[in-house]
């Protein structure tokens, strides 16, 4: 099965930054003829592109951890393209909604998608069917940050370390509680992957949203997480979590202290949530080059990293076809996953 670490993202996205430069002539020339002929851009819209504001369909609640994210990524984008993008934020159907209406506007670069590992990869095998195929109905322009998953446990439990916590899970099967947003959210994924590779047996205890699972976190209730860090940076902050490990093959830069789960004695333990820039399929290539070009200037912003590690997302690049070979490994590995967990799909 195909895997992208962290390392493998991270070498793509250098050479990807040392090579790209936007030739302005070749994005004139560049499929004269198919590229309008499929998007209806006359020469000079293609060349000006884009002449007016674009809509971002965001299929999350507006201040999620993607949206504010993608609001950072978005505004130095628009810095570089003279045109402002506007967050249209259509949450429900575990990300399905917003991802489908994006799926289905028209081609003409002025309707574009931020979508995550969820309605792009697992969502395939979580849902009987979806209103959409990622892979044929979305054109990728580029990946722009990861959210690896950080293994909490309540600071008053005795596990200081992920082995630890292995032993401990093992000597007391199905005692420990995790907490997550639902069935299917690269929370509940994550932690039935660690269950996987370690042979232990935890108990899934879902919530309508994070603000409801945190007083039973810090109360005991349910002690242990497998959260995205901007779910849980407050509880370690206060003491209330204590941080065993990251599911990434590198170091969270807003976590150096804590271990990879590699280092902490689970090797190939990767689980994270992934935010892709993504437009309707058949848009034409030179737009999508100019809104890809503009992406890795935004990404390589040094104050655009700074607060993407602020929200506990790592800055990291994907071009549009690396992009698609990596959704494609996803959808492989969760779907691989889910059919272990036993998930019926909805």
């Amino acid at each position: 099965m195909a895997r992208f670490g962290r390392n493998k993202i991270t070498d793509i996205a250098q050479q990807q930054s040392e090579r790209f430069q936007p030739d302005r002539r070749s994005l004139l020339a560049l499929g004269a003829g198919a590229v309008l002929a499929a998007t209806g851009l006359r020469p000079a819209q293609a060349q000006d592109y884009p002449t007016r504001p674009v809509q971002v369909l965001v299929p999350f609640a507006g201040g999620s951890a993607s949206d504010v994210i993608t609001r950072i990524l978005l505004n130095r984008m628009a810095t570089s393209l003279g045109q402002a993008f506007v967050v249209d934020n259509r949450p429900g159907a575990g990300g399905n909604i917003g991802t489908a209406a994006a799926a289905h506007a028209a081609p003409d670069g002025y309707t574009l998608l931020m979508s995550t590992s969820g309605p792009l990869a697992a969502n395939k095998s979580l849902y009987k069917e979806l209103p959409y195929d990622p892979l044929k109905d979305l054109a990728p322009i580029g990946l722009f940050a990861t959210l690896p998953n950080v293994v909490v446990i309540n600071s008053r439990l005795p596990p200081k370390s992920l082995r630890e916590l292995i032993d401990y899970a093992k000597a007391h099967p199905r005692e420990l509680n995790y907490g997550t947003v639902g069935v299917g959210s690269s929370q509940h994924l994550a932690a039935a992957y660690f269950e996987q590779l370690t042979g232990t047996e935890i108990t899934h205890v879902p919530y309508r949203n994070i603000a409801a699972y945190t007083p039973d976190f810090i109360a005991g209730q349910v002690p242990l997480g497998f959260q995205l860090l901007p779910n849980v940076i407050g509880l370690i902050k206060s003491g209330d979590a204590r941080p065993l490990a990251v599911a990434s093959d590198k170091r969270m830069t807003a976590l150096p202290d804590v271990p990879t789960a590699a280092e902490a004695g689970l090797p190939n333990y990767e689980s994270a949530a992934w935010l892709a820039l993504l437009a309707p399929a058949s848009t034409g290539k030179a737009v999508i080059d100019k809104l890809y070009a503009a992406m890795v200037e935004a990404v390589n912003d040094q104050k655009v990293r700074a607060l993407f590690v602020e929200q506990g997302a790592e800055p990291l690049v994907l071009d549009p076809q690396a992009l698609r070979d990596f959704m494609s490994a996803e959808t492989t590995k969760w779907a691989g996953i889910i059919k272990k967990i036993g998930i019926e799909p909805m």
